[in-house]
């Protein structure tokens, strides 16, 4: 069976597509057409299983569609630099007017070990005392700084947990450079990997700050955002686009183990509950836990557009900074609870129910 040639169409119509994916049983064929010639290869990628056959064909090479990795089309070699990353070839001939692939391929696949990317590092929590990751989602004018007062009431909030003991962060998301999610996930649940596919593929990619302290520094992250028309600011939204990769879809595991989020938003417009259900939801989909009164909030309300007021009123209410802190000092003791009852450890996230989840179709049909 396996020297055997398989029929996959007629010439005519194949010569059509310069790239297209064709079957052997089960099997998937990426056949090409090129300057007259004709190509057949694996039409699963080396990297993470794509769909070669779905991807284009620029000058020799087959182009995945999901991380862009290159396959001469004939040979199955890599791009130059990278030959010895292989999939299978497999001969092609044409008979009266039918195109015939042998079945078995005429080389092995040969994948070239690659270095693992720093995020994907095992997750070791250092001793020492609790670590808290201040996150701000505000937008602001380059060389032009304006009050913020969602920033304030987190600076308030992590200098309370500097001065509790804790070992503190700050990032501003206004000075990282970092690509916005460019739908990974959409061309497949497998597309998007962890680390996310952006950060491995761009070496300045900024946003591999925020991913290497929620997953393998911080034990509380606390983030604030404004309300811009009634949302979450454009930086937030940006930033939580690319944390899609954080579910782990690829291997199902659980990434994000005994860490504690906690919010704070703020705006002249109203929208909070919206705004903090959305907050809430994400993150604890992505395996956060919560303290008590997870989130402060403060709203000047739709009806009173008057930011200078907003600003006025945030800087000199100092229970709204005294609610910031203690909004600190919850999720810290909470997470001193988690930490001290509870193991990280290697788990799987039971699939059914989950994002990502593959059903097989033919076996779910019952036999008539």
């Amino acid at each position: 069976m396996s020297n055997e040639w398989a029929d996959v169409g007629a010439e005519a119509d194949l010569k059509k597509s310069p790239l297209q994916e064709v079957r052997i049983g089960r099997a998937k064929i990426a056949l090409t057409f090129h300057e007259g010639k004709w190509g057949a290869i694996s039409g699963v990628c080396n990297h993470v299983g794509g769909p070669l056959g779905n991807g284009t064909l620029e000058g020799d090479y087959v182009t995945c569609p999901w991380h862009y990795w290159k396959f001469h089309y004939r040979t199955g070699e890599g791009e130059p630099g990278y030959e010895a990353d292989k999939v299978p070839m497999h001969e092609v001939k044409v008979e009266n007017g039918r195109v015939l692939v042998r079945a078995e391929a005429s080389t092995k696949r040969h994948k070239t070990p690659h270095a693992p990317h720093p995020l994907g590092r095992p997750y070791e929590r250092a001793p020492g005392p609790i670590r808290v990751v201040g996150i701000s989602t505000t937008a602001d004018t380059v060389g032009h700084p304006r009050y913020s007062t969602s920033d304030a009431l987190l600076r308030d909030a992590v200098e309370a947990a500097k001065a509790a003991g804790c070992e503190t962060q700050f990032i501003r998301l206004e000075d990282l450079k970092f690509r916005t999610c460019e739908g990974f996930f959409s061309k497949s649940f497998k597309a998007c990997t962890w680390p996310c596919s952006i950060t491995q593929m761009d070496e300045k990619d900024e946003l591999t700050v925020v991913y290497d302290s929620l997953v393998h520094w911080g034990d509380v992250i606390l983030i604030a955002t404004p309300i811009r028309w009634g949302n979450p600011s454009s930086l937030y939204i940006k930033m939580v686009e690319r944390m899609n990769c954080l579910n782990d879809t690829q291997n199902g595991k659980l990434i994000i183990q005994n860490k504690v989020a906690g919010f704070i938003i703020t705006g002249g417009q109203d929208n909070i509950q919206a705004v903090a259900g959305q907050m809430l939801g994400f993150f604890a989909e992505l395996g956060f836990l919560f303290p008590t009164l997870p989130y402060i909030a403060h709203s000047r309300g739709w009806s009173a557009e008057d930011m200078e007021n907003n600003i006025a009123y945030v800087k000199t209410h100092e229970e709204l900074h005294e609610g910031a802190r203690d909004l600190a000092r919850r999720a810290v003791e909470f997470a001193k609870v988690v930490l001290d009852h509870h193991e990280t450890k290697d788990r799987i996230a039971v699939r059914g129910g989950r994002k990502g989840v593959a059903i097989d179709h033919e076996k779910d049909e019952t036999p008539a």
